[in-house]
This record gives structure tokens, sequence and C-alpha cells, in this order.
């Protein structure tokens, strides 16, 4: 996994987890990638800095006033730890996106083409799952094929451990 800090056309600062550089590209291309904050889709990478480890035999102290200046700061970056509300919230969503993959079947770039072969009754209903375009992805919906994104990324079963 690569971590990238990203920010929104409105200045919004948020983190993105991706398998690689070339998905955070491909994603970005499709136009998944959105701030959480106002939703925008207009997404850059922000700058970072790397992450440099104090010498082992280096001493941190900081005067009081340091401290609590680096303790003020923290709080208004976007990278700053989750809420344990929000970890347990995300942590049930994820559960319950496994539980209901369980039951669906994995169709790969073919969902577009299930999806509408299901609605449309060339096909036996039955949950899936899988990829498609934006373009695919809008054209469903404007046909009234019910359809939704996962809220997490899922691996193709031939890339899974």
């Amino acid at each position: 996994m690569i971590v990238f800090d990203l920010a929104c056309a409105d200045g919004h600062r948020f983190e993105g987890w991706f398998g690689s550089s070339a998905d955070y590209a491909e994603q970005l291309g499709l136009g998944l990638i959105a701030c959480p904050t106002c939703g925008s889709d207009a997404v850059t990478k922000a700058p970072m800095a790397p992450a440099v480890p104090a010498k082992s035999n280096a001493r941190t102290e900081r005067a009081p006033a340091q401290a609590s200046a680096a303790a003020e700061a923290s709080q208004q970056l976007s990278n700053a730890p989750v809420p344990p509300k929000v970890q347990q919230a995300l942590a049930a969503l994820a559960k319950a996106q496994a539980e209901a993959l369980k039951a669906s079947t994995w169709v790969g770039d073919k969902f577009a083409e299930d999806a509408r072969k299901m609605h449309y009754g060339e096909r036996d209903a039955a949950p899936i799952h899988g990829q498609a375009t934006l373009d695919e992805a809008r054209a469903l919906i404007d046909e009234g094929v019910a359809v939704a994104p996962l809220p997490f990324p899922v691996a193709p079963p031939e890339k899974l451990n």
C-alpha cells in the first residue's frame, strides 16, 4: 500500500491509500477519487514531507510552549488520528461489505453487461460485484439499473493472496 496526501480545489487535505502509483492514476482518471469534505473530484497530490526518523541517540525535549503549539497544530492536520467512533463506523461498514460480498459473485469487467442483462430479464437476478468505468456506471444509472459503488476497494479473486 502507498499513502498519498491529497488536496481538492477548495484546499481540503486528506489521505488516500492505494495499491500503487498506477492505481492512484487509474482511479483519478476514472473520477473515483473525491474530497470527503466537499465531494469535489478536482483532486491532486499535495506536497508531502518525507518521514525521517530521529537518530537513536538524539534527545527530543521540547519546551512546554513548543509542545503545546505542536499539539495544537496536529489537531488541525487532516492526517490527525481518526476518532474512535469513526474507526468503529468504518470497521462496521467493512464488515457489512465483507458479509454482502460472501453471497455475491465477482464478474470483473463484465459488471455493466451482467447488471444490464439482469435488469432487462435476460439473465436471472443475483448479487454480483465487479468493475465498471465511470461512463458505464452513469449509463446504468440513467437506464434505471440499481447499482452502487462499494465503500471499500475489492481485489479481483486472482489477485488475492
